[in-house]
């Protein structure tokens, strides 16, 4: 299914009946990797995946597509769906568009699930990064994406599902270049919403990865404890829908019914 975002195609799936779940996927993935957790849950409640702009099946937007406007377009799809509360699921840049979605649109938040993701803001050196990985993606993009997606999960888990991490490669590949640099750009410069995470007055969730070599999972866990969110760490790396998905899968459907 589609919609319309000022003027771009903006693709989601949708499923099951019940309570209404939104699922907002991570940088360089789409709908796709939430086909798991749809078969989880879609039994009681009608869940809601979208890809956002310029990545799945939907298309870029603008040269820089800020965490905001993500969650404006999460907006509109709960508009168009005639959907007046949701529990929102965020892996990763998800992550910090649930955080977004909620600074604007407290009140149509039910609960909140993170999922290995920060509410701080880059640092410059992580800034950085993000700006030679505009040129790199310009340059070379099938190599930075191949690099990046590789070196999300840990060693043992890239030959354990290699196939996994290859079809999120083959899927990342067909993804407009400046839809992968848009989004580079606003992770960039999203603000802190640590202040935001811990104002949030309704149930708060966060899953983190041991090894996680994007977030590092012992401050983020101080950091969201102190926010007042139930936090659980397992193994893994970055990718724990593919590297511990039973763990996964197991907290989520807890965090629902709790």
């Amino acid at each position: 299914m589609t919609f319309k975002y000022q003027n771009a195609n903006i693709h989601y799936t949708k499923s099951g009946t019940g309570p209404a779940v939104i699922l907002l996927h991570g940088f360089l993935e789409s709908t796709t990797m939430w086909e798991p957790l749809v078969s989880r849950i879609a039994d009681k409640h009608t869940v809601i995946a979208i890809d956002f702009p310029g990545m799945g099946k939907s298309e870029p937007v603008a040269e820089v597509h800020t965490m905001t406007m993500m969650a404006e377009v999460v907006h509109a799809l709960l508009q168009e769906s005639n959907i007046d509360k949701a529990t929102l699921i965020g892996h990763s840049m998800g992550g910090y568009i649930t955080l977004a979605f909620i600074d604007l649109f407290e009140d149509k938040a039910e609960k909140i699930i993170l999922l290995n993701t920060t509410s701080i803001a880059d640092s410059e050196e992580r800034k950085s990064v993000r700006n030679r990985s505009v040129q790199l993606v310009r340059e070379r993009p099938k190599a930075y994406i191949s690099m990046a997606i590789g070196n999300w999960a840990v060693e043992d888990s890239r030959e354990k599902f290699k196939e996994d991490l290859d079809f999120l490669k083959n899927q990342a590949y067909t993804f407009p270049i400046e839809g992968i640099t848009a989004a580079l750009r606003g992770m960039r410069d999203r603000k802190d919403r640590t202040e935001v995470l811990s104002k949030f007055p309704k149930p708060k969730y966060l899953l983190l990865a041991e090894d996680d070599p994007i977030i590092d999972a012992k401050e983020t866990s101080k950091l969201a404890q102190q926010a007042g969110v139930k936090v659980k760490i397992i193994s893994g790396g970055h990718m724990s829908m593919i590297e511990n998905q039973t763990a996964l899968l197991d907290f989520v459907q807890s965090a629902l019914e709790d």
